[in-house]
C-alpha cells in the first residue's frame, strides 16, 4: 500500500496544498526521493516523464525554505518550456500552502535587466538555464553562497557536451555543504559518471514505474503509404473527436507540410519549430494550453519534459526507434487517471517496429 504525504514528514500546509490539486497519494518516485531529500542526501533519480519528478524535488525544497528565510534553491532546466512548467508548480504551491516563498525564472534570450530587477526581491527559488544563472552569478547579481540545494532537472541534457560547462560552473560557485539532486528519465553511463564526481556519496534511485504504461491509455495503429500520412492524420483527428492532440514528427520539412495541411482544413494547429517560419515558443505553448490551438506538432526533442494537462490523443507520425521513446510519447496523455489514446500512423516497415515495442512493453495495439 502506498504511503500518504503525511507519512513522508511533510508539513500539514503542504499536504493540504497538494489535496487542493487533487494530489493525495505519492507516486513511487516521490515516496522514494522525498524522505532522503529531507535528510539532505545527494540523489540521482531515474524516473520516466509523468511519474511526478517535479514534486519529488520541489516538496523538500518547500520544507527547507519554510524553516529558513536565508536559504535558496536553484533548479536548473534545459529548456524554456520546462522552466515555465516548474515555476507554475512553484506558484501553485505558494498560493495553496500559504508559505511566503518568492521565486524567479532566469533564462537566456530574455531581457537580463528585468531579471536583475527580479533578483532585487531576493527570490528563494531560482528556476533557470545554467548559462543565464551562471552569468548572473558572475555579475554578482545572484549570491550563490546561500544556495542550500541545487536540482538538475533532465540531468542528462544539462550534463551533455553542450551544457556541462555552464552547469558545472553554477555548481562550483556554491558552498560544498549544499545538497545536489539530479532527476532524469534516462541516465547514461557518461552522465552517471559526471554526477558521481560532483556529489557526496549519492544514492541512486530508480522508480519502479519506469517500464509501465497506464491502463487508462488505449493504443491503436493505422497502416498507410507514407504519402497518405498527412491526409490520414487529418481524417483521424476529426473522426476520433480529438480535443487536444500532440503529434510527433522528427523531420522539420514534413512538420511544415502537415502544419499547413491541417490549418488549411480548419484544424487549429501549431508546432514548436519549423523551417519556414520563426516560432514564438512561449506563445505556442500558451495557445495550446488555453485551447486557442487544438493540435501541437513537435519532435521528440522539442516535446521532452512537456507536462500539459488535458492531452486526449497522441499521434505518432514518425515511429520511435525504441520502446522507451514510445513510452515517453504515450506518457503525455492519460495523466492523473484520465483516459488517453495513442494512434500510430505507420508504413509497413514502421509497423514491424511498433510490434516490437508492443511486445517489449506488454501492450495490446489494435487496428483502427
Amino acid at each position: 500500500m502506498n504511503k500518504t504525504f503525511d507519512e513522508l514528514s511533510l508539513r500539514p500546509s503542504i499536504v493540504k496544498a497538494l489535496a487542493m490539486e487533487n494530489i493525495k497519494v505519492p507516486t513511487d518516485v516521490q515516496a522514494q526521493a522525498i524522505p532522503l531529500a529531507l535528510q539532505n542526501q545527494d540523489l540521482i533519480v531515474q524516473s520516466e516523464t509523468g511519474t511526478g519528478k517535479t514534486l519529488a524535488y520541489l516538496l523538500p525544497i518547500f520544507e527547507l525554505l519554510a524553516d529558513s528565510v536565508e536559504a535558496k534553491a536553484i533548479v536548473l532546466v534545459p529548456t524554456h518550456e520546462l522552466a515555465v512548467q516548474v515555476l507554475r508548480q512553484v506558484e501553485r504551491l505558494v498560493a495553496n500552502a500559504g508559505i511566503p516563498v518568492r521565486s524567479a525564472m532566469l533564462i537566456g534570450k530574455v531581457n537580463i535587466e528585468r531579471q536583475i530587477e527580479k533578483l532585487r526581491e531576493k527570490p528563494q527559488i531560482i528556476v533557470g538555464s545554467a548559462g543565464r544563472v551562471l552569468e548572473l552569478i558572475k555579475k554578482k547579481k545572484l549570491n550563490a553562497q546561500t544556495v542550500k540545494r541545487i536540482v538538475l532537472d533532465e540531468a542528462d541534457r544539462l550534463l551533455s557536451d553542450d551544457n556541462a560547462e555552464s552547469t558545472l560552473g553554477v555548481i562550483k560557485t556554491t558552498q560544498k555543504d549544499r545538497q545536489l539532486v539530479a532527476f532524469s528519465a534516462t541516465i547514461p553511463a557518461k552522465t552517471l559518471e559526471k554526477l558521481q564526481t560532483i556529489m557526496k556519496t549519492p544514492v541512486l534511485l530508480q522508480s519502479q514505474a519506469t517500464a509501465t504504461v497506464p491502463t487508462s491509455i488505449k493504443h491503436f495503429y493505422r497502416l498507410v503509404e507514407k504519402r497518405d500520412k498527412a491526409e490520414t492524420l487529418r481524417k483521424l483527428i476529426r473522426s476520433l473527436g480529438a480535443k487536444k492532440s500532440l503529434i510527433f514528427m522528427n523531420n522539420n520539412h514534413e512538420i511544415e507540410i502537415v502544419y499547413e495541411k491541417l490549418n488549411y482544413h480548419g484544424l487549429k494547429t501549431d508546432c514548436l519549430h519549423g523551417t519556414n517560419r520563426k516560432f514564438d515558443r512561449k506563445k505556442t505553448m500558451d495557445d495550446f494550453r488555453n485551447g486557442k490551438v487544438d493540435n501541437l506538432i513537435a519532435s521528440d526533442l522539442a516535446a521532452r519534459g512537456l507536462q500539459i494537462d488535458g492531452i486526449t490523443h497522441i499521434f505518432n507520425m514518425t515511429m520511435s526507434e525504441n520502446a522507451q521513446d514510445y513510452l515517453h510519447r504515450a506518457g503525455r496523455t492519460g495523466r492523473n487517471g484520465n483516459d488517453g489514446t495513442v494512434v500510430s500512423i505507420v508504413t509497413a516497415y514502421e509497423y514491424e517496429l511498433l510490434k516490437g515495442h508492443a511486445k517489449k512493453l506488454g501492450l495490446e495495439i489494435a487496428l483502427i
